[in-house]
């Protein structure tokens, strides 16, 4: 068979691991596939979260001219996309699949999440996980039950938000959003600490700062200083959930790390 016909193609010994020893040892350090929206840009930021021997394999889903709307966070979380791109990151045989995008998990509700979860898993995912599911494991095992949220979005797609919390069992007591149709991941830090300061309450346990497509690991620790709670992201709590599911440990700072491997969500 010509050479460029032969690429991708897989002996199914191998592919089932029944290969020589360097197959076995790859499983010892299973990779993470992720599945992200087409405008994702933070790459890297996922990559810090992650051990040095842990890799990541990430696709992204088609590509739509369409602005930061409920509209298109239906569209990012559509099943056909979804079970495309993950069966297209499963040939690395990672030991998770993660749906990267908040708003493409929590606008259709708590089914809508749970729906993406079980089209991942049908589609051939050994475990599967996505930002807004790993968010509300995150809350539910740091006990909170009063949240304040800051997000990149509009009213319509920060109200979708709250709905979300809501039915998962944990109240927003504050929300502030930055009101932006497109090109997120250009706000700089500074912009995040603002918005994050502005919309903390003393009645909220912790704090919420929405979109993967927003950079926050460096600013974690100092805020959570400064504020005196937690302080979780959506990049943190989809590494780490996602870490979580293949036994190992995300890097980087927040309280949210500090909670053991062993403890299950209630």
């Amino acid at each position: 068979m010509p050479a460029e016909l032969s690429v991708g193609l897989v002996d199914p010994e191998i592919a089932h691991g029944s290969g020589s020893g360097d197959d076995e040892s790859s499983d010892d350090a299973p990779g993470v596939g992720v599945v992200a929206p087409f405008d994702f840009a933070l790459d890297r930021e996922l990559w810090r979260w992650a051990p040095d021997d842990v890799s990541l394999y990430l696709t992204r889903l088609p590509f739509f001219t369409t602005p930061v709307t409920v509209e298109m966070a239906v569209a990012v979380g559509d099943r056909r996309a979804v079970r495309r791109a993950t069966r297209d990151v499963l040939t690395p045989r990672p030991g998770v699949v993660a749906f990267a995008c908040t708003s493409g998990s929590f606008v259709s509700g708590v089914t809508g999440e749970f729906v993406l979860r079980r089209t991942m898993l049908e589609a051939g995912a050994p475990e599967a996980t996505t930002t807004s599911g790993a968010l509300v494991d995150a809350l539910h095992l740091l006990g909170v039950q009063n949240l304040a949220i800051a997000t990149p979005y509009i009213a319509a797609v920060t109200d979708r938000l709250v709905g979300y919390l809501a039915d998962s069992g944990v109240a927003t007591v504050a929300s502030e959003g930055l009101g932006l149709l497109g090109n997120i991941w250009r706000v700089g830090y500074e912009q995040v600490v603002s918005i994050v300061k502005a919309v903390d309450r003393p009645e909220a346990d912790a704090l919420f700062i929405s979109c993967t497509n927003l950079p926050t690991y460096d600013i974690i620790e100092p805020l959570e200083q400064a504020l005196g709670k937690p302080v979780l992201t959506a990049n943190q709590v989809t590494m780490w959930s996602s870490l979580r599911a293949i036994g190992r440990q995300a890097v980087g700072g927040g309280r949210l790390l500090e909670i053991p491997l062993h403890r299950s969500v209630a």
